[in-house]
């Protein structure tokens, strides 16, 4: 089977939650003997440098990218609050990328063409135009969900009121592109279930992310020690800045007051000056770490503060595969099989958190049955091979025209 992947950055390096999710089943699917090859936009914000491909694409049968220009441009913003379209799809509707799509269908026959969540809805039109490939969207999240959520935490009214105003264009657009697609993969149940409720009438197979698991085995020297807390994430993305915002203001002081002992170690991509020149008690900022096996396996306690944001977290599967112990607000968990005080822990506000963090240190060595009971999950529920070879099997149902039974 010929697979094409359409995705709106260059998904390497691996250090965010989307460029893992598109890594981890592309490559499943290439050991599988699929013949996967990518078109990705070369994006200012992601861009790669790079003249050869990096050892860990090598699956990949061709990569081909298109240089974009999204910068944020308050000019353009402008133009889409007057003229009513979306201002986050348009950001990424480039004619340069159109011409290298319909170029690569002219020039070969794949079977699926796979979009990498909805901001690659507006090339539908030119995928049918130059091809009878099967059109399949991978939403790895509700999006307009992520800006609902992150608008109704804006304090300032017309910064509120601008992100409300977004947040209905940007549904309004997802709502109309739903049954476009040959068949929907949403990341989740719930996030399918949503998407129904939205309107969509079409197939939807749940593809939860899967990821490779390239940092060998657990270990868990770290519980053999006094435990220590870290968050990692890429802090260009508005939810995790705020909610690690959040933490350290509403939540940390207490946790230090409680346990002075304790350390909270922060990475991350991206990271604002603000939080770089970060002096607070016992919180260690590491900015971009170069490994983040390495930075997460040296820490007991995996902080998962989210506010918003939607989908399914890769930082949380992560640390479940690396037998850490995550705490988790439940939007983080959203998508995850895992049980409270079996696998991980939940907490929502600033004194759960804190007497959750208490549990913790309070089971001394006994935490590490946490950790090991997050690694047996993820191995059962999230390998990215396992999922690889159910979606091969339901991609050949779709091209075969063959029927769910």
């Amino acid at each position: 089977m010929k697979l094409l992947l359409l995705t709106k950055k260059f998904p390497y390096p691996l250090k965010d939650g989307e460029s893992q999710a598109i890594h981890g089943l592309s490559k499943s699917l290439s050991e599988l003997g699929c013949e996967v090859s990518l078109l990705a936009m070369n994006t200012t914000k992601h861009y790669f440098a790079g003249t050869e491909l990096p050892e860990k694409m090598a699956h990949y049968h061709e990569v081909r990218t298109v240089t974009v220009d999204n910068e944020i441009s308050p000019l353009d913003a402008l133009g889409n609050l007057v003229r009513g379209t979306s201002y986050h799809i348009s950001r990424f509707d480039i004619p340069e990328y159109h011409a290298a799509l319909s170029q690569w269908l002219k020039e070969k026959t794949f079977e699926v063409v796979q979009l990498e969540t909805l901001y690659l809805s507006p090339y539908v039109p030119t995928i049918r135009r130059h091809s009878s490939a099967q059109v399949v969207m991978r939403s790895h999240n509700v999006e307009h969900e992520i800006w609902e959520r992150c608008s109704a935490n804006v304090r300032f009214a017309p910064k509120r009121w601008y992100l409300r105003h977004l947040t209905r264009q940007l549904k309004d657009y997802e709502t109309a592109q739903l049954n476009q697609y040959d068949l929907l993969l949403p990341i989740t149940n719930r996030d399918g279930k949503r998407f129904e409720s939205m309107g969509f009438r079409g197939e939807r197979h749940v593809l939860p992310i899967g990821l490779d698991t390239v940092c060998g085995e657990p270990t868990y020297e770290s519980f053999r020690e006094t435990p220590s807390l870290h968050f990692i994430g890429s802090l260009d993305w508005l939810p995790n800045l705020e909610g690690l915002k959040w933490f350290l203001n509403d939540v940390w002081p207490e946790i230090h007051r409680r346990f002075p002992a304790i350390e909270f170690h922060v990475a991350g991509r991206n990271m604002p000056e603000s939080l770089q020149q970060l002096r607070m008690k016992n919180v260690v900022i590491h900015g971009e770490v170069e490994c983040s096996c390495t930075f997460v396996s040296a820490h007991s306690i995996s902080i998962v503060p989210l506010l918003s944001g939607g989908g399914m977290r890769a930082k949380i599967l992560e640390a479940m595969s690396l037998g850490r112990v995550v705490i988790s607000s439940s939007i983080g968990l959203e998508g995850i099989s895992a049980k409270h005080r079996r696998d991980l822990f939940i907490a929502d506000t600033p004194a759960q958190f804190v007497e959750v963090v208490a549990d913790c240190l309070a089971r001394g060595r006994k935490l590490e049955r946490i950790g090991r009971a997050a690694a047996t999950r993820f191995h059962k529920k999230y390998d990215r091979r396992t999922l690889g070879r159910k979606l091969q099997e339901r991609y050949h149902r779709l091209v075969n025209g063959t029927a769910m039974v």
